[in-house]
């Protein structure tokens, strides 16, 4: 059965609703990829003796001289399918279409978009790579900083047992780094060349693909051609890796939100980061940490979007994957970078109430583990008994915290029990808050001699990464030098 209306491509709802959206993304976040990629590829089939060398030199001065701002500006007309198009086509003017049409040889459009994803991707792995790390070292000197000061610890959000800020932000510190470990892998598995796998089984053509891995910066291939094109853990990996970091980030937002609150009053945002009320004098609202708290939602949730997208669908060559999804993996992308960013800036310049969260940790009771613990230790009590004496001593006080009414009825309960007396120094000393931290030297406690060194170790621990960030960097810098020496001493030739 015909259908009533035949339309010529594009389709303007086509064009419309995906092939101009395509267009500008592809714009945006992929066209210095994809010239650097023709560059490599170009040198390679020359250097492989594919094509000639009159007609690689032609190319390269074709490439050169390609009206970059015209195209960036250009409007989707419907006159060419998509970018590569309109770049083949400019090519085309410039070189002739015989020399330009040597350009695509052993080639595909689909290695050429694995190709130019990973390009990007690896490129925002490292942008969050360095803001991670740029927030870890805000932390480790406030870490520092505030080693010895005494904080509550909140379990279900009550006062739970006394501790310090270093102790406190270690335990961040030690999230964020295993943060970087898992970008530091999946930028390992994103940084894997496609290029050469054409549109799924490679190609006759005697091509070098390890030569144009090496070009791009690539640190090896992604070997086997069919799962270069149709694999997608290259995207899975890294955006769950996001997710992973803009949860624990939104869990710490939310802690300095409440933090930030008067009935806590714990920390004070400098007035670069408040924002006042159009009615309430007063205010000094943290808006900032509402919009961290806000990016990092966006970010997690724009990561796990991009996973339900491939979800179940076909392991080949589909658009589930490309042209309508790249772009929601570099908005999300942006978005946790922003959050980063604007955490640490935050933090740089907040200060915190040393004093009330002293008061506080020397109050509601925070301390009378320690106590328990002691009775267990020293009056020969289990700590099923020792537990139950301090438990009752702590109702019997009807929720007002007096250490001297406590250690009494402490005593009582052990000269009824014929249990080992104690002094009553050591029974005080129990419920002092600084003997409570002091004593805890096991592993990862927040005594000085166990909390000192991971201090230590998480600044070792920063500045090996911050070396893996910067080499990285170098070492893609450094490749796009060398492709382009390459590119001018072979046209010298």
């Amino acid at each position: 059965m015909e259908s009533s209306k035949s339309s010529t491509f594009p389709a303007v709802i086509y064009r419309d609703q995906v092939l101009s959206h395509v267009f500008q993304d592809a714009k945006r976040l992929f066209l210095p990829a994809m010239l650097e990629i023709d560059y490599a590829h170009v040198l390679m089939l020359a250097e492989q003796q594919i094509i000639s060398r009159k007609t690689a030199s032609n190319c390269f001065q074709g490439l050169k001289a390609l009206p970059l701002q015209e195209i960036a500006a250009a409007k989707y007309d419907g006159s060419v399918e998509d970018l590569f198009f309109l770049v083949e086509r400019k090519l085309a003017e410039l070189c002739g279409e015989e020399d330009a049409g040597r350009i695509h040889t052993a080639r595909s459009r689909n290695d050429l978009d694995m190709t130019m994803y990973r390009m990007v991707l690896r490129g925002r792995l490292l942008e969050v790579a360095e803001a991670c790390l740029a927030l870890r070292s805000v932390l480790l000197r406030l870490a520092g900083e505030y080693r010895s000061a005494l904080i509550p610890a909140y379990t279900h959000n009550q006062p739970a047992q006394p501790t310090t800020m270093g102790h406190y932000l270690m335990a961040i510190i030690e999230v964020l780094e295993r943060d970087t470990e898992r970008l530091r892998a999946a930028y390992a598995h994103v940084n894997q060349s496609p290029l050469g796998a054409c549109a799924i089984t490679g190609t006759g053509f005697p091509i070098n693909r390890e030569r144009t891995a090496e070009l791009l910066g690539f640190k090896g291939l992604q070997i086997n051609t069919y799962g270069a094109i149709a694999a997608v853990d290259y995207i899975i990996e890294p955006c769950s890796v996001l997710a992973t970091l803009m949860v624990s980030l939104g869990r710490f937002t939310q802690e300095m939100l409440l933090w930030s609150t008067a009935e806590f009053g714990f920390l004070r945002l400098s007035e670069g980061y408040v924002q006042v009320s159009s009615i309430m004098p007063q205010k000094r609202n943290p808006v900032p940490l509402e919009h961290t708290r806000i990016l990092a939602s966006r970010a997690m949730s724009e990561s796990q979007a991009v996973l339900n997208s491939l979800h179940n669908t076909p392991f080949a060559d589909m658009n589930d994957s490309e042209d309508s999804l790249q772009p929601l993996v570099d908005l999300a992308f942006a978005d946790g970078l922003r959050a980063l960013r604007l955490l640490t800036g935050v933090l740089e310049e907040t200060s915190f109430n040393l004093e009330r969260l002293s008061a506080r940790a020397h109050g509601e009771f925070l301390a009378v583990t320690e106590l328990a613990d002691t009775l267990a230790r020293e009056a020969g009590l289990s700590f099923h008994d020792a537990h139950a004496i301090v438990s009752t001593a702590v109702k019997a006080s009807m929720g007002r915290y007096q250490p001297e009414a406590m250690v009494d009825f402490v005593e009582s309960a052990l000269r009824q029990r014929q249990a080992k007396p104690m002094e009553r120094a050591t029974l005080l000393r129990a419920l002092d808050p600084e003997n409570f931290v002091a004593v805890r030297t096991t592993t990862g406690g927040p005594a000085p001699s166990a909390l000192n060194p991971q201090i230590d170790r998480a600044r070792s621990q920063f500045h090996e990464d911050s070396a893996w960030h910067r080499s990285e960097v170098d070492h893609l810098s450094a490749s796009s030098q060398r492709l382009h020496t390459a590119v001018d001493t072979f046209a010298r030739g």
